[in-house]
């Protein structure tokens, strides 16, 4: 198979996503646009290009024509929820796949993402658009407490939050409707704000490649919730001998899901919950799941996602050889400061205090930056990780738990 051309838009966040520009730059010729000059991207591209403003679709388009023109493209990624649509509409003005903007908006849109499930018969939570405060009570009396309040155009869990009674109820409105402030990038809409069923059981999530209508699920994880009545992702384990892979009532909705959204190329990140009733959709992003899953996937010997996304995004079928090496399951813990406003002087971990099963760690904060716990700050006030590979999940999740206490952090 020749190298691909790829471009990428957006290199995203070196700690959570420099594994993914590494992967695909073995196999891809990979140009990069960004906002600022690259500095650690360098190693993994062959070139770039830097732009005043990713929201500006033809200013991007412009950019990939004229690095068509040098350099035949075969396709364009985006991992970066922000800009998956502009990434859509570049893909289209180029002829390239995954150029359906629509179908990118009806994941972007929670609420198009609710109407279309519901006209496809996939199971989930009832869902509501509401627009305003008298509205969402009669909403969620009708429902039945507890109910959860989502925007409906953010992500990263920002502005998602429980309520067990109408008093909950109006503050999580209010907390909700601000929640824009914190993604100005992202769509806004006049009707905002989402009153859903609260669903009950654990969650997961599913990330499949996704080419010429075919859908395959690559990576499983369980989530880890903190934070009630937010739900900040605190953690994921990955572990390929789940029993859920021979689910077949999951891997029926997880179908169902895509066709239902009519997705036909690319890779998404589908969040399920796992009620008493059977796997119900929360929601579906149209991009490679973050909190470093993927990464917890290659490293405990599955597939590597990011080059499965690399392919689809050429128009070629996905390489899902698994790594080399035996089977392990991986776990991700993040670490939040202890209060609000914490001024990070120093982050890091004893290493005398690590167990063997933890196999990396390092800080996401660096020191002058300013960072709460939830709910002031959600997967933005995270300050630190660990990643433990073990034989199960109850050793990695122990392995977790040390680390925490081998933890150090200095605040100002």
């Amino acid at each position: 198979m020749t190298m691909g051309h790829l471009l990428v838009i957006t290199p995203g966040i070196r700690a959570y996503r420099e594994y993914l520009l590494q992967s695909i730059s073995r196999d891809f010729r990979v140009h990069l646009v960004l906002t600022e000059t690259p500095t650690w991207e360098r190693a993994y591209t062959a070139g770039h290009t830097v732009v005043p403003d990713l929201a500006d679709v033809d200013g991007l388009v412009r950019v990939a024509r004229t690095v068509d023109a040098a350099q035949a493209l075969d396709g364009v990624i985006c991992w970066d929820e922000t800009w998956i649509e502009q990434t859509a509409q570049v893909a289209a003005a180029l002829g390239l796949p995954g150029g359906d903007r629509r179908c990118v908006e009806r994941c972007r849109d929670k609420y198009r993402t609710r109407a279309a499930l519901d006209a496809g018969g996939v199971p989930q939570p009832r869902s509501v658009l509401v627009s305003g405060r008298e509205d969402a009570l009669a909403v969620a009396e009708d429902i039945g407490y507890p109910v959860v309040v989502k925007p409906r155009a953010l992500a990263g869990s920002f502005g998602v939050v429980r309520a067990d009674s109408p008093a909950d109820l109006m503050e999580a409105v209010a907390f909700t409707d601000v929640s824009g402030q914190w993604a100005p990038d992202l769509p806004t809409h006049e009707r905002n704000i989402l009153v859903e069923e609260f669903a009950r059981g654990p969650e997961i999530s599913v990330d499949s490649v996704v080419h010429r209508g075919t859908v395959t699920p690559v990576c499983l994880a369980r989530k880890e919730v903190g934070f009630a009545p937010y739900f900040e992702e605190t953690g994921h384990v990955v572990d390929l001998g789940d029993p859920l892979w021979s689910d077949e009532t999951l891997a029926d909705v997880v179908t169902r899901t895509h066709a239902a959204l009519d997705f036909t190329d690319g890779v998404t990140h589908t969040e399920i919950r796992l009620t008493p009733s059977g796997p119900k959709v929360i929601e579906v992003n149209a991009r490679i799941g973050g909190g470093m899953i993927p990464l917890l996937n290659l490293m405990g010997g599955g597939p590597d996602l990011a080059l499965a996304a690399a392919d689809v995004a050429c128009g070629r079928p996905p390489r899902l050889r698994a790594a080399a090496g035996p089977r392990r399951v991986a776990a991700i813990r993040f670490y939040y400061p202890p209060a609000d406003d914490s001024l990070i002087e120093e982050v890091r971990f004893e290493k005398s205090g690590l167990p063997e099963q933890v196999v990396r760690c390092g800080p996401l904060a660096t020191p002058g930056q300013v960072k709460s716990p939830p709910p002031r700050g959600l997967m933005d006030g995270r300050i630190a990780y660990a990643i433990a590979l073990a034989e199960n999940a109850a050793t990695c999740r122990a392995a977790l738990d040390k680390a925490g206490h081998a933890l150090r952090v200095a605040v100002g």
